[in-house]
């Protein structure tokens, strides 16, 4: 088998299956091949060094390794995985361990392991995080969850796109949103964290019960108890009437908890009682309330990076990472840019009684060549600034340009302006640095582990500084 790097790999579904336990591993075996795209030939082996024998001999796409089953490979975890990341030479790495061992786990990541998956392990949810991993880190969807050959789907529950990673995300939220599991959704900032959020909703058996979403980052922290679990009359000053919580009001229905890593961590232990129990106490009273919701949550941050800096409860973090979904940014689907401009287009220029045919070739050639920071949401604005700004006909690059007012290096100007004395020009500091890292992030595959090796910083690093060119997208 060969494999190469980049979006023209090509994956024929050789897994590597590293677990001591044979009846776990013949379980997982057998859920892979029922559930993935290409049936795929799971090769199973039962410690670290066996693997690493025949990772010199064969090349696979997937590597799943039980970490306490590599311990006869080196003496520490990182070690052992940081071998098996050599060997495996660009195949997806997933960490397993139980799900106490989130030290265990953070080494594997910082060893290049691309994600970590808690036990027991459900082998469908685990065929569909192997798929959302090889769209996320610039491989096909060979390996997802079967999704059918039906026709490409452009429009689907409030998202617009065609591309892969679009019609991978359309087919997991079909399978996702039937169940009555928590979701844990990821995404950068602009992404439609919130629209995949409706769509889950809006698919499963609960779409006739309200859908109630509450941010967590815009609620003062003193007032964030009530609003999630209601409060009873004289409670506080202020308390007039016994007022239901969000969780209250979803009753039979879904509670949406947007940037659910900004929720204060002693809030975060009673949202973790109430998962445990399904009951709830309004503040004021001790009487507990029986509540039936789906719970679907979503962070823009890395969940692992906020547990291992003591932001986000560990045991919180399991009970709700049962069904991940991960929101692909806008710049890994190109494809799909000139798709939602003239979705946009078309919609703004209705609401403004306005006329306009289209985009000229070098407005879309601006259009697609732009890194889109901000996403969708920029991308949206964007739009709909230029709408109001113009009276109609078909969108220039100058007209583009002209409406671009947050920023002028992710969307270029149409015209090149001209250098004095033959010097190039000088980007900032901050924007050079951005570049530098998301150049080294999409050479090792999207592994932030390997990229921050090669830089050498420090993982962190990158998730911090990613956080913060997000935050000033967000801002501006």
């Amino acid at each position: 088998m060969t494999m190469t790097t980049g979006s023209e790999v090509a994956l024929s579904g050789q897994v590597l299956l590293i677990d001591r336990d044979g009846s776990s591993a013949r379980v997982i075996g057998a859920s892979l091949r029922e559930s993935m795209l290409v049936t795929p030939e799971v090769t199973v082996v039962e410690a670290g060094r066996a693997a690493a024998e025949l990772l010199r001999q064969t090349r696979f796409d997937v590597v799943i390794a039980d970490l306490s089953s590599l311990l006869d490979l080196a003496t520490s975890v990182e070690d052992a995985v940081t071998r098996l990341v050599k060997l495996a030479e660009g195949a997806l790495l997933l960490a397993v361990a139980d799900g106490s061992s989130v030290s265990a786990a953070l080494g594997a990541m910082r060893a290049g392991a691309h994600d970590y998956v808690a036990k027991p392990i459900d082998g469908t949810a685990l065929a569909a995080r192997i798929g959302e991993l090889a769209q996320r880190h610039g491989r096909p969807r060979s390996l997802g969850a079967e999704c059918g050959t039906g026709p490409v789907v452009a429009d689907y529950a409030g998202f617009v796109g065609a591309s892969s990673a679009m019609q991978f995300l359309y087919e997991q939220i079909g399978r996702v949103a039937t169940s009555s599991a928590p979701v844990f959704i990821t995404g950068e900032s602009g992404t439609g964290k919130d629209v995949c959020a409706e769509a889950l909703h809006a698919k499963g058996p609960r779409a006739d019960r309200r859908f109630v979403a509450i941010n967590c980052a815009a609620i003062p922290r003193d007032l964030m108890e009530s609003e999630l679990f209601g409060v009873t009359r004289g409670a506080f000053t202020g308390a007039h009437e016994d007022r239901k919580g969000a969780t209250e009001l979803a009753d039979g229905g879904t509670l949406f908890l947007d940037e659910i890593g900004e929720m204060d961590l002693s809030l975060q232990s009673k949202l973790l009682r109430f998962l445990q129990t399904g009951a709830i106490s309004r503040v004021g009273e001790t009487a507990a309330r029986k509540v039936d919701v789906r719970v679907i949550c979503a962070t823009n941050r890395n969940p692992m990076q906020m547990i291992a800096e003591r932001q986000f409860r560990e045991d919180l973090f399991y009970r709700l990472h049962v069904l991940p979904i991960h929101l692909p940014p806008l710049r890994q689907r190109p494809t799909d840019i000139m798709v939602l401009a003239r979705h946009f287009l078309g919609r703004y220029a209705r609401e403004e009684h306005k006329s306009f045919v289209g985009f000229a070739p070098d407005a879309a050639q601006q259009l697609t060549a732009a890194d889109w920071p901000g996403n969708v949401r920029q991308l949206q604005n964007l739009i709909r600034r230029m709408v109001v700004m113009f009276d109609g006909g078909e969108i220039s690059a100058g007209m583009l340009s002209a409406a671009d007012i947050e920023s002028q290096v992710s969307f270029p100007a149409p015209v090149e302006a001209p250098r004095s004395e033959g010097k190039r020009p000088v980007l900032p500091m901050w924007q050079q640095e951005q570049r530098i890292i998301e150049d080294a992030i999409a050479a090792y595959g999207g592994n932030i582990s390997m990229a921050a090796a090669a830089l050498e910083i420090s993982p962190s690093t990158i998730y911090r500084k990613r956080q913060g060119w997000a935050e000033m997208a967000a801002a501006s």
